[in-house]
């Protein structure tokens, strides 16, 4: 029984490498993103002279949105990769980032929920600049839906807080 249980863990340790499709998928999107992020700051360029100072604002708040989205996929990649598949090795590259590799999977929750609430921070603050387009009840929903992602992050933020104090005890 003991050979076949071996067996089976090891079967079921190799099956993490059906993963790794994910993450090369994620990258594919950050692709897409780079695509986005210029095709915007095509038009914020273009139009810059014509542009009021809200038009302007608000193109370079998509282009941080897109950066900050492109930031949290390059998290879930490195961090995903790093905690559920295999390890990098990084000897061979000096300028490693000194997060890499020390991120579990709680601080990837948190990194993840972090960067959640700032992009839904971006397009609210989108919003309000162009608040002649939008309805209350649209505004409603927005500013409710990033409170929901604001509480969530602190109530994720202190369920780890008390997980980590009952874990030393």
């Amino acid at each position: 029984m003991t050979r076949l249980e071996h067996a089976f863990e090891r079967f079921l340790f190799a099956c993490r490498w059906l993963l790794a499709p994910f993450y090369a998928a994620l990258t594919v999107a950050l692709v897409v993103l780079l695509v986005r992020l210029l095709l915007e700051l095509g038009h914020v360029v273009t139009h810059a002279l014509e542009s009021s100072e809200s038009q302007t604002i608000l193109g370079v708040l998509a282009l941080v949105d897109l950066t900050f989205t492109a930031s949290l996929l390059i998290i879930v990649i490195f961090s995903g990769y790093e905690n559920f598949v295999s390890k990098f090795d990084h000897t061979d590259h000096k300028d490693w980032p000194t997060w890499m590799g020390t991120i579990d999977f709680s601080g990837l929750k948190l990194k993840l929920i972090s960067s959640i609430v700032a992009i839904s921070a971006i397009q609210l603050l989108k919003s309000f600049l162009d608040v002649k387009n939008y309805s209350d009840r649209d505004l409603g929903w927005l500013v409710g839906i990033h409170m929901v992602f604001v509480i969530s992050g602190l109530l994720m933020a202190l369920t780890d807080r008390l997980s980590a104090g009952h874990h030393e005890k």
